[in-house]
């Protein structure tokens, strides 16, 4: 019997710490570029600024939020970046309504491909900065190619900046408390 009783508890904490574990891992925010005012060039949006209050993580996904018939978003490299080169984008976004999740460490470049708006400071440097005991990024893109489909619609994040599943998190931690201790009880009624 006792060793029933301490297979079963056995059992239950490392369900318990599975789930934990696996909780732990998935802290991924949402991410609405620009905030409330969103992807444009209506009222000097400072996308520097923002992007540089924000702290990213692998796991987190970009939402832009703009009017597509006046705006889009283009993935590129550094130097299109720098240059405002909108020629031969990684990914061209057009739905208004746009969600990327960051896959990799590093620096990902997006501007709107507009002539001109780029040029008047709609374009975003998106920098995920590596952490301690991270290991080092893969060397596969950043992002897949563009899908032929348009981008699924999300719910755009609260005007706070960041959607945290953290309040999600505590709710599965104490559930898998709550496993645990029926686990016992009913390990304990077993044995008597």
């Amino acid at each position: 019997m006792a060793s029933v009783k301490m297979t079963a508890l056995a059992l239950v904490l490392t369900a318990t710490a599975t789930l934990l574990s696996l909780f732990q891992i998935s802290s991924a925010a949402v991410y609405k570029v620009g905030d409330s005012a969103g992807w444009t060039t209506i009222g000097n949006v400072d996308y520097k600024m923002w992007a540089a209050t924000k702290t990213f993580q692998v796991g987190d996904i970009i939402h832009f939020e703009y009017s597509s018939q006046f705006h889009n978003v283009m993935r590129v490299t550094h130097r299109m970046y720098r240059a405002c080169n909108s020629s031969a984008p990684l990914a061209t976004y057009t739905t208004g309504n746009d969600s990327i999740t960051i896959t990799t460490r590093g620096h990902h470049f997006f501007f709107c491909g507009v002539p001109g708006h780029c040029q008047a400071g709609q374009k975003v440097d998106i920098n995920v900065l590596r952490t301690t005991g991270m290991s080092p990024t893969p060397s596969v893109p950043a992002f897949p190619p563009p899908p032929s489909v348009p981008a699924a619609k999300v719910n755009g994040p609260s005007p706070n900046n960041a959607v945290s599943l953290k309040s999600f998190k505590s709710l599965l931690c104490k559930l898998a408390l709550s496993i645990a201790v029926f686990a016992v009880f009913v390990s304990n009624a077993a044995a008597a």
